[in-house]
């Protein structure tokens, strides 16, 4: 092992080996300690410990969070606890100490400030209980680690073990200990027979009575409780024996002496209970353990270490004790110069500081030494007298002998200089040998080096400024922060001033001040000192108003205006305090610290008060099942502990779940008059997380009930309307319940926190349970009448493959006289699966050869377990992967992983193989059905039902082409689904269908595995596609759609790459309300989605408003013309079903309608159209089934036909090279008139001759590389009745926005904007949707969507110029300073919501984009567009196959990186390298950027560039796109 450099390092080394758990205390959590960096990297790596059986647990928990709470659970269970921690916990702790003193707890305690530290920490703590130890070397401090560790066990008292890491950071470095040594010192027997005794305690409030004891006869006894027959019965099985150095007759064999409140076997059972005599553990035993523990160092190192050290020599006259930093005076007393001047002087300080043995004191010091200096480094002194002075002087110059004892003379040590050591020490000497001493003198500077006294400032993290902002924005001027940070307070520390009893304080004594300028300002309207009467007036019209904030506040400025103009002296007097003309928002903020014992005493003063005092209360505590156990911690439930009060507004926040909710509850906490508390989540784990973990994190916790939204408002039922709000949608249906039970519950979990686990445990194990056993005693009653050999068929299954293959093998067992049961891997209780005979497992591959979701639990609990005996089960495994999808060699190992580990380890349970393991591999000719030909034969042999005559034939699965026709034009089961309370989902044929309808059913993918652990549904919520043609929206209807994405949505709205509105988060009973919205709109979802042609693009062309009218009509005719005529959108959707409406019905049940463009089956799949207008390809004209080129008249202005481009595609399957993207091919020139006739002839002819057998073939692009483009050209010709002529000339010179203010032909103004991957939403930084929510109120033109997501609003009049320049810069819509990498960019959904997501995509390529954008700066990029796509599947949402660089997720944090598109949209790119994360992105990226910056042409594109200098090749066709590429696939094995 590498040498050990710092005392940090040796003492955390030592704790981690010795403990099961260590507290590593933090001043934050991304602030590291003297000691987390070296504990979180053995925790990251799971190094072993030597006390725990596992890798010892490591909790970071904040210095201010009450952090020795975290002790007594663990302390309690049997483990061994250590805590690494900086002083300035000490103090605020004293009441745990004293508990804790009784428990073998190791404390390792850094002092602080670095350089000057502060031993009162230690002194004003010394009488708690504990055992102290002081080290001051580098090699001291690993050797009483070692010994305080020892210690605790030995004793079974707690050990603080400090030292100032300064003293000792320019040591020699060190070799650690041997582990023989640490074996020996530690005794290992008596560790484990901690271990195995526990103690209940019903409350972390109750004493338990323990004590450390000892007995006579060498027997080690466990801590007493009181109450108790002390002495009987308590001797463990193993004893640790030895006895003490000093003390004859007594134990030193009491290691486990304070574990366990249960009786325990005598070692004999012929000792009489009466021979055994238990006692305290005294200062003497403890001394006589420590002497043991450093003989064994001793004999082991040569180090030997001593109760009181004395360095100097043994004729001394004089002797320094020095309670302090000792380093430079040992440096300076030994050096060279100095040996005859301070020949005379010896060092004393102490080793054991606590207990104090007097008596060890004398020995040590020699006798000829008649004067001692006692230097204290105690900075807060509350004594005259110190208190090691006077431990010195109780010791040596008390008792019967006093005579000849040495002279002590106290003294005060401040910081010194290096420089001045010699000069401090021959002042002391000088003092010490006067004939009369000066007591207590000041030696150095008390106030030490303002750098060490400020090494941690307290700091808002950057997380937590989000609610900061919000409050800004909404109170602005008004805002007033009693504890702000940074906020100067005379002669009050940073921490103290941060504190509710310090804030509250200040606002009551502001509040008495305003109360005391009102009656001035009273006074003064009543007096004629003015110089007119106008100030009279408006003093009296504002202490009218003076409690009122809206009028007092409205009016304030123009008082303060009168009383400038007047010029009286009393109007001056005023003016002095005109900031109390306005009434202020007063708040005091918090952090969850307030939440525990330490801190929560403010925030009761502050409630039970009934001031009008507003409080922020932010809790950073991310949802976890650990986190929700932790009752011992006892941290208050706030909201309810206010509630409870009945005079305080109480909201229940979380900025990453409603911003709008934030707002409300700021704004109604304001105006409240009393106490209001606004308790804000934002969990994370550091402060420096990102805010995509906060937000999964938030939406956990709000989901789940962890943090439920809400606001209670006392005086509401003075109004008649309820006290109580939930802003929660998810829980809304059970929070209501628990209220309308008169939160017994709550009130139940307030009482006794302990069943908090239990209670949250029964809403998630102990469900998920029931539900398991439900199921498998469903099964078992079913196969009960059947005869023949049982079969359980166990599937993990992502995309439903698995599943499917699980539920068809279960059919054909049943066919072949076999009692089968088929259930997901999680479904099953594992505890039957020893009782099985016979076990089928199928499971497919998830992301980096991970399990699938409901497997994932399955193989957690069968992976490490040891308790299974599968030897009477017979097993099979078909894993099912891809040999293609990780192509790198050192990746092969992903290949059908989960099969291959669940086949291993089924084997090493003892399972036999019916049959050798089966491959599906995706790349063979049939997919993984190739494999499982091959598999399931040889399972029914094993089985011995391979012969089976007489077998029915199995019905065909049903594929979407069924779905279509069976579902009566598009109504399918959708009404009745939609009315079925029972779950927020509908069928899956269904979801197929609502597609059309312009809606997907998804879940919240951040949610799936909590929902999945609480035994609840995923988390189902839909997603809305507006129908928006060419991407224009009136001012009206954009305020509908902000209304519709905050009434019924997530709060936001996303601008897609197909130029529409996108809604997330819609329930489905809100669905139905949602979609009357958008028709109340005058817009419809219909043919949004789905195999039918889709919303048709067009460029926002803001330059030429004339042409786009003229094409924007053209894009409605199409669109119009080619829309799906069914009547069941109006059924579903718009009929109000309590009305007289009757729909026509013939021959039954069957509605009369007719689709006389798609038929009952539609199209084969999706089919899209967009506009480009030249030299703009902004709307990727060749990546679409339709790509029209604008073609303008001889005289440029206006439209007089197009180029018709067909069979562009993006969609890809990984690893199916039978997939690809496509750019269109051009058929020719059609006149504009007949533009949409040529439209719907190219889709009747996909329609006719598209695969309709297999979706991935089933495109346009594919029907054209498989006709040829001459053969498609012709039949649409023949069906047009016309011929395409020769195309016209024209140019593309980008794709990407032109942004910013453009003035048209007209005179009109038009503002491009950036929204970053089109999402529309309300951040703390960014108030972006409430700001265009404003703009629409007053705008008179139209917004136009563009297909890269951003936005332009057109169509503004020079009069109207300034304002719309005002609004767009008062809510940050003007900002264009962005690098042309971001403006360039571009990124789908993906996750959350998105099922097919495979890795994220919108939530991180911004993230990637910033840790580029420094390269951009450094190589003079910054300008420079380089259209940059992610995508987080190979779908190609946002067409990553036509970008210069693109991203496409492969899995979570994996993606394939492509290079070589075309600036101009016109070239696929060609794949780079596969499955990369961020890291090698980073280091392929950053050379890549500087090399074109120093090598490209002039004018040379970032994609030419890379194809120039051969990275990739250049893709020429579609089919060639998986040729040729940079990184080959390798076979699959």
């Amino acid at each position: 092992m590498a040498s050990i450099k710092t005392a940090g390092e040796a003492v955390a080394r030592i704790a981690y080996l010795a403990s099961n758990v260590v507290l590593s205390v933090q001043p934050a959590l991304a602030v590291e300690s003297e000691f987390s960096k070296y504990l979180h990297g053995f925790a990251a790596t799971q190094a072993p410990g030597l006390v725990a059986k596992e890798a010892p647990e490591v909790v970071a928990l904040r210095h201010n969070v009450d952090p020795l709470l975290s002790a007594f659970q663990p302390l309690r269970s049997g483990k061994l606890v250590s805590v690494t921690t900086p002083s300035t916990i000490l103090l605020s702790s004293i009441p745990h100490l004293y508990k804790l003193a009784h428990y073998p707890i190791v404390l390792h305690v850094a002092l602080e400030p670095f350089n000057y530290p502060d031993y009162s920490e230690i002194t004003a703590i010394r009488q708690c209980g504990f055992i102290f130890l002081q080290s001051e070397t580098l090699q001291e401090a690993q050797d009483l680690a070692l010994s305080a560790h020892a210690l605790a066990v030995k004793s079974g008292k707690g050990v603080i073990h400090f030292f100032d890491p300064a003293n000792s950071k320019d040591d020699v470095p060190i070799e650690p200990e041997s582990r023989e040594l640490f074996e020996e010192t530690l005794d290992l027997d008596a560790v484990r027979a901690l271990q195995l005794h526990k103690e209940e305690s019903p409350s972390l409030y109750v004493d338990v009575g323990r004590r450390a004891t000892v007995t006579e006869d060498n027997s080690p006894v466990f801590a007493s409780n009181r109450g108790e027959n002390e002495g009987a019965g308590k001797t463990p099985p193993e004893t640790a024996a030895g006895k003490s150095p000093d003390r004859g007759g007594s134990s030193v064999g009491s290691s486990v002496r304070e574990s366990s409140v249960e009786s325990r076997p005598t070692v004999s059972s012929a000792t009489s209970i009466d021979s055994v005599i238990t006692r305290s553990v005294t200062s003497e035993d403890v001394n006589g353990y420590i002497v043991d523990i450093w003989s064994k160092i001793g004999k082991a190192t040569g180090r030997n270490y001593q109760t009181f050290e004395y360095t100097g020599p043994e004729n001394a006259e004089s002797a320094l004790f020095i309670f302090g930093s000792t380093g430079l005076f040992v440096d300076e007393l030994g050096a060279p110069k100095s040996s005859e001047e301070f020949a005379r002087f010896g060092l004393v300080t102490a080793r054991l500081y606590r207990p104090w043995i007097g008596a060890r004191l004398a020995e040590a010091i020699p006798a000829s030494v008649r004067r001692i200096a006692v230097l204290e480094q105690i900075r807060k002194k509350t004594t005259k007298w110190g208190p090691v002075l006077l431990d010195i002087l109780t010791s040596l110059r008390t008792g019967p002998s006093t005579s000849g004892a040495p002279l002590i003379v106290g003294h005060q040590l401040g910081y010194i200089e290096p420089a001045t050591v010699r000069q401090a020490l021959r002042g002391i000497f000088q003092n010490l040998n006067s004939r009369t001493p000066i007591q207590n003198l000041e030696v150095g500077s008390r106030e030490g080096p303002r750098q060490s006294l400020a090494q941690y400032h307290l700091v808002q993290p950057k997380v937590e400024s989000a609610y900061m902002k919000i409050l800004a924005q909404v109170f602005g001027a008004r805002l007033y922060v009693a504890n702000r940070l940074g906020a100067t307070n005379a002669g009050i520390s940073a921490t103290v001033a941060a504190s509710p009893e310090y804030g509250f304080g200040s606002l009551l004594a502001r509040s008495d001040h305003r109360t005391r300028f009102i009656s001035e300002v009273k006074r003064a309207a009543a007096t004629r000192d003015f110089a007119t009467d106008i100030p009279r007036n408006w003093l009296s019209k504002w202490a009218l108003s003076a409690e009122d904030s809206k009028q007092v506040n409205a009016i304030a400025p123009d008082v303060i205006s009168r009383l400038s103009n007047d010029g009286s002296s009393l109007a001056s007097t005023l003016l002095e305090s005109k900031s109390l003309f306005f009434k202020e928002s007063q708040w005091l903020i918090g952090s969850d610290a307030w939440a525990y014992d330490l801190g929560n005493s403010g925030v009761h003063h502050v409630i039970a008060s009934g001031a009008n005092v507003n409080m922020l209360i932010i809790d950073n505590q991310p949802y976890s099942e650990r986190a929700a156990a932790d009752a011992a911690r006892r941290k208050k439930d706030i909201g309810l502990y206010a509630m409870n009060f009945g005079n305080a507004y109480v909201a229940s926040v979380a900025v990453y779940s409603s911003y709008t909710q934030v707002l409300e509850a700021m704004i109604e906490a304001d105006q409240f008059n009393g106490p209001s508390v606004v308790v804000a989540y934002l969990p994370y784990n550091k402060e420096d997380d990102s805010p995509l973990t906060v937000l999964q994190e938030t939406k956990k916790a709000v989901d789940l009930g962890y943090w439920p939204l809400y606001r209670w408002n006392p005086n509401n039922e003075d109004n008649g309307e309820p006290n109580f709000s939930l802003d929660s949608e998810r829980i809304k249906q059970e929070l209501e319940e628990f209220l309308r039970r008169d939160n017994h519950l709550t009130q139940l979990m307030n009482r006794h926190p302990h069943f908090a686990a239990n209670l949250s445990e029964s809403y998630g194990t102990e469900v998920r349970a029931l539900q398991k056993r439900k199921a498998k005693d469903a099964y078992n009653t079913l196969l009960e009448s059947l005869y023949g050999a049982p079969m359980t068929i166990l599937f993990a299954s992502d995309n439903g493959n698995a599943e499917s293959l699980a539920k068809r093998l279960g059919n054909r067992g049943k066919a072949r006289g076999l009692k089968t049961m088929v259930m997901a891997m999680d479904d099953y209780p594992l505890e039957d699966l020893p009782t099985e005979e016979n076990v089928i497992m199928i499971t497919s591959t998830a992301g980096q050869g991970e399990f699938p979701q409901n497997g994932r639990a399955f193989w957690d609990a069968i992976k490490d377990t040891t308790e299974l005996d599968l030897s009477q089960v017979n097993y099979a495994v078909f894993a099912l992967g891809d040999s293609h999808y990780w192509p790198r060699k050192e990746d092969k190992i992903y290949y059908n992983k989960p099969g291959r580990d669940l086949d291993a380890r089924i084997a090493l349970l003892g399972g036999s193989k019916l049959a050798d393991m089966g491959l599906g591999d995706d790349q063979d000719p049939d997919s993984y059905q190739t494999g499982y030909a091959e598999w399931e034969p040889k399972l029914w042999q094993a089985l011995g039902v391979d012969k089976v005559e007489g077998l029915p034939e199995e019905p065909q699965p049903i594929t979407n082409e069924d779905i279509k026709i069976q579902s009566n034009f598009l109504r399918g089961t959708i009404a009745e689904g939609l009315e079925d309370t029972s779950t927020g989902a509908i069928s899956a044929s269904d979801q197929q269908l609502t597609k059309f309808h312009g809606t997907y059913m998804q879940d919240d993918r951040d949610l799936r595995d909590e929902r999945k652990a609480q035994g609840l549904e995923p988390a189902y919520a839909f997603m809305i596609r507006c129908r928006l043609n060419g991407g224009v929206a009136t001012p009206s209807q954009w305020l509908q759609m902000d209304s519709i994405s905050s009434s019924y949505g997530n709060e936001t709205m996303k601008l897609t790459t197909r130029q529409t509105f996108q809604f997330h988060g819609v329930v489905k009973s809100k669905l139905r309300s949602a979609m009357r919205g958008i028709n109340k709109a005058l817009m419809t979802t219909i043919a949004a989605c789905g195999d039918v042609n889709r919303n048709v693009m067009l460029s926002p062309l803001p330059t030429r408003s004339a042409f786009h009218r003229d094409v924007h009509q053209v894009s409605a005719k199409i669109s119009d013309h080619l829309l799906p005529s069914t009547t069941a959108y109006h059924e579903i959707w718009l009929k109000d079903n309590d009305s007289d409406e009757k729909q026509t019905k013939v021959a039954g049940d069957a509605v009369v309608d007719r689709e006389p463009l798609y038929g009952p089956t539609y199209l084969p799949r999706k089919f899209k159209i967009t506009i480009a207008v030249p030299p703009h390809n902004d709307t990727d004209v060749y990546a679409h089934d339709i790509g029209l080129i604008a073609i303008k008249s001889a005289d440029g202005n206006r439209l007089e036909g197009f180029n018709v481009l067909v069979g562009g595609g993006m969609g890809v399957t990984h690893g199916n090279k039978k997939t690809y993207p496509r750019t269109g091919s051009m058929l020719g020139y059609f006149p504009a008139s007949q533009i949409h006739l040529v439209c719907e002839k190219i889709m009747l002819v996909q329609r006719d001759h598209g695969d309709r057998k297999n979706r991935k073939h089933a495109r346009l692009k594919y029907t054209i590389d498989d006709m040829g483009v001459d053969v498609f050209r012709s039949k649409v010709e023949e069906l047009l009745e016309a011929k395409f002529e020769s195309p016209r000339p024209f140019e593309f010179s980008s794709n990407i926005d032109t942004f910013g203010w453009q003035k048209d032909e007209l005179g009109m103004n038009h503002f491009l904007m950036f929204i970053e991957n089109g999402r529309v939403e309300d951040t703390a930084e960014f108030p972006m949707k409430t700001g265009l929510r404003e703009i629409a109120k007053v705008h008179k033109g139209d917004f136009r969507l563009t297909p890269n997501q951003h936005l332009c609003l057109s169509g503004v009049p020079d009069e109207e110029l300034d304002m719309m320049k005002g609004m767009l810069k008062k809510y940050k819509l003007d900002n264009l300073h962005f690098s042309g990498l971001r403006l360039s960019s571009s990124a789908c959904v993906a996750f959350p919501t998105c099922g097919l997501a495979m890795a994220e995509s919108e939530r991180y390529l911004p993230e990637l984009i910033t840790k580029l954008e420094t390269c951009l700066e450094e190589n003079g990029l910054r300008q420079d567009n380089i259209v940059m796509r992610m995508t987080g599947c190979p779908n190609g949402c946002a067409r990553p196959w036509l970008a210069e660089v693109a991203f496409v997720g492969k899995a979570y944090g994996a993606y394939n990186m492509y290079l070589g598109g075309g600036y101009h949209g016109q070239r696929l790119n060609k794949l780079y390298r596969s499955s990369i994360g961020e890291e090698e992105i980073l280091e392929i990226m950053k050379p890549l950027l500087k090399r074109y910056a120093l090598e490209r042409k002039e004018g040379e594109r970032f994609g030419d560039f890379v194809i120039r200098i051969g990275m990739v090749k250049p893709t020429k066709e579609g089919k060639t796109f998986h040729e040729d590429v940079a990184e080959e696939e390798s076979e699959g094995e």
